[in-house]
């Protein structure tokens, strides 16, 4: 099984990003993560695992505006209440891509439920295709180069840390990662209550 991962790795790598950008939400980022730290282990090179991903970003984004744009309105007017909410809301929603599209579809990326969503509302929005080209490709590498090169690095060091001191350095890692995020959330709260 795991030969099979690794030699059909990139291909699934490219399928579960391009699904999970055209809307369908499937573990694109996790398989981002996965290859960098496959990569990170001397199967894969990190170069062309960041290239993959962004291609199958861009390639997703791309089908996922389409399909917002020809067939996304229709699908909202199929039945009553939703047509209703939508007749509200979609006039508000192409200002707010007129004003802000470019800088949605671009963080979008780095957000799991709009990076499923972003394309879509791009093209019921009627964002022009080119300016939502540019910035979802801007945003589709800037995600995967990112994001797969923290994997790499954090696999790359997980894995020395663990070849060098044993469960013990897992463990520890573990422990600060855990120290970390309650710390973070402490600081929001923090934050919050005093705004």
């Amino acid at each position: 099984m795991t030969h099979l991962l690794i030699t059909y790795g990139l291909v699934l790598l490219f399928v579960l990003v391009a699904v999970e950008s055209a809307g369908i939400p499937l573990p694109g980022e996790t398989a981002l993560i996965a290859a960098a730290v496959l990569a990170s282990q001397g199967h894969y090179s990190i170069a062309w695992v960041i290239v993959i991903a962004a291609a199958g970003a861009v390639v997703g984004d791309n089908i996922g505006y389409w399909i917002g744009r020809i067939g996304g309105r229709r699908l909202l007017e199929r039945w009553e209440p939703i047509a209703r909410y939508s007749r509200r809301a979609l006039p508000p929603a192409e200002r707010f891509f007129n004003r802000h599209g470019g800088k949605t579809v671009f963080i979008g990326r780095f957000v799991a439920v709009l990076r499923v969503t972003a394309a879509w509302l791009a093209g019921i929005s009627h964002m022009t295709w080119w300016r939502f080209f540019l910035w979802n490709a801007a945003g589709g590498i800037a995600w995967a180069t990112l994001v797969g090169t923290l994997a790499y690095y954090a696999g790359k060091a997980a894995a020395d840390a663990v070849s060098r001191y044993g469960l013990y350095a897992l463990g520890g890692l573990a422990v600060l990662g855990i120290v970390a995020f309650v710390g973070l959330h402490l600081w929001r709260k923090r934050v919050a209550e005093s705004l």
